[in-house]
C-alpha cells in the first residue's frame, strides 16, 4: 500500500483521500444483502463485491479508510483486505479518474483490432494506459480478458461492456460519455448479442 492514512493532495476531479469512510444508507443496505447470501462464518467471501461497492461509492478508487471499513464490516484482518485490493486489477488503491475505461488487449481482441480501440481512447481521453485524463474524469488502462471474446474487440466502461468496436465506434462511444451521455451498451455493430455477424445459422424457428 502506498496511500497513507490522512494524506491530502489536490486531485482535480478525482475523489480525495479521506480519513473516514462509511457506506451510504443505500449502499449499507446493499452490503447487508450481499453478506446475507453467504453461510454463517463465511462472510469474508463477500469481500470482492463489497470492495466493488466501496470503490464505486468513492469515485473509482479505494483509500485506506475504505479498505479498513470493509475489513471491519466483514470482521476480517485488515491485511487480508489490503492483499485482495492490491492483487486484483479491477481495484485501484491510488487516486484515479472517476470513470474507468478498460480496453481488452488479450489475443482475441488484439487480433480483432484492439490497437485501434486503444488509439481512439488515447486520442479522446488525452492520456496513456495507466494514466488519468488531464481533467481527472477518466482513467484508462489495458485489461486482460474480459470474457467476451466472441464480441471482440471489447471496452469496459464502469459497469458497461461496449463490443464489436472499431476505431470510429470506440471514439464515438467515448465522446458521447465525455458529453455526459450513456451510449447503449453491447455490440456496436448492430448485431444482437453474440449472434454471427451474418445472422442466425441455427434455431431459425422464431418460436425457439
Amino acid at each position: 500500500m502506498t496511500a497513507a492514512p490522512g494524506r491530502k493532495r489536490p486531485y482535480g476531479a478525482m475523489a480525495p483521500d479521506v480519513d473516514r469512510f462509511a457506506f451510504t444508507p443505500e449502499n449499507l443496505e446493499q452490503a447487508k444483502e450481499i453478506v446475507a447470501r453467504y453461510p454463517p462464518g463465511r462472510q469474508a467471501s463477500a469481500v470482492l463485491p463489497l470492495l466493488h461497492l466501496a470503490q464505486a461509492q468513492h469515485g473509482g478508487w479505494l483509500p485506506r479508510a475504505a479498505l479498513d471499513y470493509v475489513a471491519d464490516f466483514l470482521n476480517m484482518p485488515r491485511i487480508r483486505v489490503y492483499e485482495v485490493a492490491s492483487f486484483y486489477d479491477m481495484f485501484n488503491i491510488e487516486p484515479v479518474g472517476r470513470i474507468q475505461v478498460r480496453v481488452c488487449t488479450t489475443t482475441p481482441c488484439w487480433l480483432c483490432g484492439s490497437d485501434d480501440v486503444l488509439r481512439a481512447a488515447r486520442e479522446v481521453l488525452r492520456c496513456e494506459p495507466g494514466e488519468s485524463s488531464p481533467d481527472g474524469r477518466f482513467y484508462l488502462r489495458e485489461f486482460e480478458c474480459l470474457g467476451a471474446c466472441a464480441n471482440a474487440p471489447v471496452m469496459w466502461v464502469d459497469d458497461d461492456y461496449y463490443e464489436d468496436l472499431t476505431y470510429e465506434r470506440a471514439k464515438a462511444v467515448l465522446e458521447a460519455i465525455a458529453r455526459g451521455e450513456r451510449p447503449q451498451p453491447g455490440p456496436q455493430s448492430g448485431r444482437k448479442g453474440s449472434m454471427p455477424a451474418g445472422g442466425k445459422t441455427t434455431l431459425l424457428d422464431a418460436s425457439e
